[in-house]
């Protein structure tokens, strides 16, 4: 460890750390550190959970974190630097090579490629701190480009062009986007209702408009009415596996002491905006939902884990926070309910692989963030190793809803095992993109019309339903009702929630190879069916754009090693878009504009 920090890095970690103590964590030696050392290992597995965001405090500082500054992090954590190392070198937006203070990262994932992306990296080629960027969650305003800029907050770039880009990275100000809702006014409306129509940055405003009353309802009620409720609603899971969230908080409140709650707003999948646009237009009602559910199921923390590149979404919500502790709506005594329960911010450093919810508990813990093996399930031994329950944006603002009406009244919207609205990310080939709030049970090609139908030649040529990890479906799919029941019985998904459309014009090829190329780029390359098959998915496809034939039987067997061995969901489902895609004949030639 003989690089050392700089003045501006040292002060980078002070900020967040606090000033250091004695010689073992950095501080200039005093008379006591001859005679005594504090800390050790205790204080290396009490401090370990910093390790994220100090990286990110000199990332965000400086703008890369050299070996001097990794090695003082080490020093104030008690962290083996080699540990440390590994973690660093984990997430693609920390960077450990010095190079430009401003970085554009540009979307050229599956939407934003067909709105401008590509064209707008052609352009900014061979300009400094320029580089290609899986979905950044703005497919409803693309293409959009991600700012990271030290010293400064960062930013997003929405229906950009190269020259804004440029002009950005030069230093000019990027004004806010703006949270909009294509149904607004719409009375049906239930989760986006406040979208676009109360400030997001008063808590006063929200409870102007009915926030806060189902928190004082849920305090008057007690847990276990409210964990009762919750299970009559019959509320699913919304990030894609659907696990019934009354069953979830149940389980974890059956075991001892200290529980813990996070909130999963790591959303990466590509074509997915839906929790983003309930963060940044409707922060209070999040933090409303998780004090009621730290308070349901006993835990006196709650992390709000979200990805870096919604720099506006996370502002709004740590101003959400401080004026919900300020209110005493957060603390010791929380709400006025004698429990205490608190949430803190943690986020992510641009790993998809985080979304999975024990890789999610590693990073929040400091570690590299790689799935683990289940069981032991988190509301058993998840973070920290007590129980935890893990519920994404969208699921949890719902309870809102359910603790006013009662569960058997949310029940009765929906079907029988799809209870309530679901909100789907409109994008693509649509006059309309953007989040839409229906009923389960509406059909998709209702659905679509809610957009304005299908754009471009006004021909539908497919359609990717949830994300990269989802499938493709054609015309003969426009009946099907949007349901958990309806889906997989006509081989479909609902998964995050994505509904991206195509022409008939459109590259299949390119988009399907994008999206093999999204997953040879994210797996964590813990476990060899992943890490390798997805790089030997990814070839297949570049030597059938490279007019070799598609090779579908070792297509086949890369995908049923992946989903039959990999450790976690990205291995299970890296091959279903794909293989989709080639049943539907998409990856033939007459489909291709190369």
């Amino acid at each position: 460890m003989s690089d050392s920090p700089t003045p501006a890095e040292r002060a980078a970690v002070d900020a967040l750390l606090g000033p250091p103590r004695s010689v073992w964590e950095g501080a200039v030696r005093q008379a006591s550190d001859h005679r005594a050392a504090f800390g050790g290992y205790r204080r290396s597995v009490e401090m370990r959970p910093l390790l994220l965001p100090a990286l990110h405090s000199v990332q965000d500082e400086i703008g890369w974190i050299s070996k001097g500054a990794l090695n003082y992090i080490c020093l104030r954590l008690g962290a083996p630097p080699a540990e440390a190392y590994g973690v660093a070198s984990f997430y693609a937006l920390l960077s450990l090579e010095e190079g430009p203070r401003r970085r554009a990262h540009v979307c050229d994932d599956i939407v934003c490629r067909s709105l401008g992306g590509l064209e707008m990296l052609a352009e900014l080629a061979g300009r400094p701190g320029v580089h290609p960027s899986p979905c950044l969650g703005q497919c409803d305003r693309g293409p959009a480009v991600f700012l990271q800029r030290a010293g400064e907050d960062d930013a997003v770039l929405v229906d950009a062009g190269a020259g804004q880009a440029a002009a950005a990275l030069e230093g000019a100000d990027i004004p806010p986007p703006r949270a909009e809702v294509p149904q607004a006014g719409d009375p049906s409306l239930r989760l986006l209702r406040r979208v676009g129509a109360v400030d997001p940055s008063s808590l006063e405003a929200y409870r102007g408009s009915g926030g806060c009353r189902a928190l004082a309802r849920a305090v008057e009620m007690g847990p276990e009415a409210v964990l009762a409720e919750v299970k009559a609603s019959n509320l699913r899971g919304r990030g894609g596996a659907a696990f019934p969230m009354g069953v979830k908080w149940e389980a974890a409140a059956r075991h001892p002491e200290p529980r813990y709650l996070i909130c999963n707003a790591d959303e990466s999948e590509p074509g997915t905006f839906k929790d983003r646009v309930l963060m940044e237009g409707d922060p209070f009602a999040l933090i409303e939902s998780m004090i009621i559910a730290g308070l349901a199921v006993g835990a006196e923390l709650g992390y709000l884990y979200i990805r870096a590149e919604y720099p506006l979404a996370s502002a709004r919500l740590a101003e959400a926070v401080r004026q919900a502790r300020a209110e005493g709506l957060l603390g010791k005594d929380a709400a006025g309910s004698g429990r205490a329960f608190d949430i803190e911010l943690r986020r992510g450093g641009g790993a998809y692989i985080c979304g999975e919810e024990t890789a999610l508990m590693n990073s929040i813990e400091g570690k590299r963030g790689e799935p683990r093996n289940k069981p032991p399930f988190p509301t058993q031994a998840g973070l920290f190793g007590r129980p935890t329950v893990v519920n994404n944006v969208e699921t949890l603002v719902n309870v809102i809803d359910i603790v006013l009406e009662g569960g058997e009244a949310y029940a009765r919207i929906g079907t029988g095992q799809s209870t309530g609205t679901k909100l789907f990310c409109l994008a693509g080939a649509v006059p309309r993109p953007g989040v839409y709030e229906v009923e389960f049970g509406e059909t998709l090609g209702g659905l679509i019309d809610l957009a304005g139908g299908v754009a471009g030649t006004g021909r539908l040529g497919a359609v990717l339903l949830g994300g990269a990890a989802g499938v493709f479906v054609g015309e003969d799919h426009l009946d099907m009702p949007l349901t958990f029941e309806d889906a997989p019985a006509r081989g479909a998904v609902l998964g995050s929630g994505v509904v991206l459309v195509y022409d008939d014009a459109a590259d299949f090829r390119g988009a399907v190879r994008r999206i093999a190329q999204f997953f040879r780029d994210e797996s964590c390359g813990q476990c060899t069916p992943c890490r390798v098959g997805t790089v030997r998915q990814e070839e297949l496809l570049a030597r059938r754009l490279g007019g070799g034939p598609l090779e579908e039987e070792l297509l086949d067997d890369i995908a049923r090693v992946m989903a039959d061995a990999s450790i976690c969901g990205l291995g299970h489902t890296a091959s279903t878009a794909v293989l989709s895609a080639a049943s539907l004949g998409l990856l033939e030639e007459a489909h291709a504009r190369i």
